[in-house]
């Protein structure tokens, strides 16, 4: 997968600062410390693009990268972590609605891509989330991040496991690792499949209760 180029093109931290959706976007989210930041700089081959930290819950804002490629321009999205128990209700409260802002309705987005540590059980959390998404029919992908962490029989077993616990095909479940390289290809491939036109999308359905964990 050849990157032209990556470039942080905004943040935001309310729906009023949010940029025009002019690329197709993916968004990226999941637990705090996860990982996100780290595949995000494996995905587009810089190693400094997303900044990454090892204190879990810093990264409070909506960050969009644009990404130029032979096939045209695309922004992956790093939405805020969740779960991360120092935070406090009002934070909490405060990621809600700005996650719910983005997801809501966003025309420019494609798909999300949920990422989960391939040693960790899904939560309650991870079911909410998924519920919540595919109400507002967002297509979902999974990434299991930190692959690298087990032997390749045991990472195959525990992704099978995981997308029996979600409720997901297999085929939605990919297993990856950013310090390894492991399933960025894929990734990609099934990526691709999101952005390439699906025909007229059908409209989401008005926004219900409850939201993301």
């Amino acid at each position: 997968m050849k990157i032209l180029s990556a470039e942080l093109l905004t943040v935001a931290s309310r729906r009023a600062e949010f940029p025009r959706g002019e690329a197709p976007e993916i968004a990226f989210l999941g637990r705090s410390n996860v990982g996100k930041s780290s595949l995000l700089n494996r995905l587009v081959n810089r190693k400094q693009l997303a900044r990454t930290s090892t204190t879990p819950g810093k990264t409070r804002l909506v960050h969009w990268y644009r990404i130029e490629r032979a096939s045209g321009a695309l922004c992956l999205v790093d939405l805020p972590g969740y779960g991360y128990a120092k935070v406090s209700q009002d934070e909490r409260r405060r990621w809600k609605r700005l996650v719910e802002a983005y997801l809501e309705g966003r025309e420019a987005l494609r798909a999300a891509v949920l990422l989960q540590d391939l040693r960790r059980d899904a939560t309650e959390d991870e079911l909410l989330l998924l519920a919540w998404l595919a109400e507002r029919r967002i297509p979902v992908l999974v990434a299991l991040t930190k692959a690298d962490k087990l032997g390749q029989g045991p990472r195959s077993a525990r992704a099978r496991e995981i997308a029996r616990a979600l409720g997901l095909p297999a085929q939605r479940v990919l297993t990856t690792s950013a310090e390894r390289g492991l399933g960025i290809p894929e990734l990609w491939r099934a990526l691709d499949a999101e952005l390439r036109p699906h025909g007229e999308r059908a409209a989401r359905p008005s926004a219900a209760r409850g939201g993301p964990a």
